[in-house]
């Protein structure tokens, strides 16, 4: 076997893998064009949430809009009804004073209902259970109902 000898195309295409050809990109081509890749996609993605915030804040202000004018609806409704009640106590025979009196009572009775409501509702707002998960709730919670290590 000593004396078989390779033509120069054998040892061309055995050697081939060693030495890089000019077609052939290299690791650092590669990466290069993987960083270039991942350099857009990092670009669309910062595109797609500046456009989705633009529109969020639009239509925040939108229905900030809407709700303002709902809210107006909303109490004058109200009003009507507040006046058709009176209208109707004064013509079953009540004093007006007294009517506008009973108008009066029912909207701050309403109106207590509702803050009462809120008082409550806010109470969930500053993440109560999450605070005592991590050790920073209420110092009068009972030992038994915190977690054992």
């Amino acid at each position: 076997m000593m004396g078989a000898e390779l033509s120069p195309d054998e040892l061309a295409a055995l050697h081939a893998h060693d030495k890089p050809s000019g077609d052939a990109p290299g690791v650092f081509d590669n990466v290069r064009s993987l960083g270039t890749s991942l350099r857009g996609l990092a670009h669309d993605h910062l595109r797609i949430i500046a456009l989705e915030t633009r529109l969020a804040g639009q239509s925040l202000v939108n229905m900030i809009a809407a709700s303002v004018v709902l809210a107006v609806l909303l109490v004058s409704a109200w009003l009507m009804l507040v006046a058709i009640g009176v209208m109707l106590m004064v013509s079953g025979g009540i004093g007006i004073v007294f009517a506008m009196l009973m108008a009066i009572a029912v909207n701050l009775g309403i109106a207590y209902v509702l803050y009462q409501v809120i008082i409550e509702t806010s109470r969930n707002l500053g993440f109560p259970a999450t605070l005592r998960s991590l050790g920073g709730g209420d110092s009068n919670e009972s030992p038994a109902g915190k977690g054992s290590p």
